[in-house]
């Protein structure tokens, strides 16, 4: 049998959870399994266990807990985005002010939200990341980069509307029709975004400029 890829748009979106607290793992399994077309395939309790569950399961999404006992939410989303190309990792955090949320970003995450966050929420996030979008909670979003020190090059007004776009979670056809461009030039405006961010990706992108009052 061939080996199952993530990101498959046939059948539901595979989710993974990792908390090390079974109470909060059986809470996000109960509000995602109510929701159409989103399955729990496993549980995992350390970070150890998510990347061999994930290396097994290869979900289409991994809701992470940055803080567990051993190998930390950081070091896992760096682990399973090797081990199981397609996957993503959503952070799950308790703290807005987690120093760590950064670093799990850097690491190639997908995105974070807070675990105060609404069933709505939490499943509209699994279907933005499954989509290969943005997962951004608002209020995180301008502590994340009070570390960096570089203020980066001003955008122009078309590359500022985009990545406000982006930040609703459309993709780049949609940020076309919406713009009256063509996909090509939302990609463009995206590449110049990220030289002059000095990032490598839309969520870093977004969250940088906002935390740089670029988009307000």
């Amino acid at each position: 049998m061939a080996e199952r890829v993530p990101g498959n748009p046939s059948g539901p979106i595979r989710v993974l959870l990792a908390d090390d607290h079974p109470v909060v793992r059986e809470g996000l399994s109960a509000m995602l399994e109510s929701a159409e077309g989103i399955t729990v395939v496993g549980q995992a309790g350390s970070g150890e266990e998510a990347v061999v569950q994930a290396v097994a399961l290869r979900p289409d999404i991994t809701l992470l807990d940055l803080r567990m006992g051993g190998m930390d939410g950081v070091e896992a989303t760096g682990q399973i985005l090797r081990q199981v190309p397609g996957c993503k990792v959503v952070i799950v955090t308790t703290y807005e002010d987690d120093s760590d949320i950064l670093r799990a970003v850097e690491a190639g995450a997908a995105g974070y939200l807070l675990k105060g966050s609404s069933r709505q929420e939490l499943i509209d996030a699994v279907q933005t990341a499954a989509r290969g979008e943005t997962v951004l909670t608002p209020s995180l979003a301008g502590k994340l980069f009070r570390s960096r020190t570089v203020e980066p090059s001003p955008l122009s007004g078309r590359e500022r509307e985009v990545l406000r776009l982006v930040g609703r979670g459309l993709t780049n056809a949609e940020i076309g029709a919406e713009l009256f461009v063509s996909e090509a030039t939302v990609k463009t405006h995206l590449l110049r975004s990220y030289r002059k961010l000095g990032v490598s990706d839309r969520t870093a992108a977004v969250m940088k400029a906002m935390e740089h009052g670029l988009l307000s």
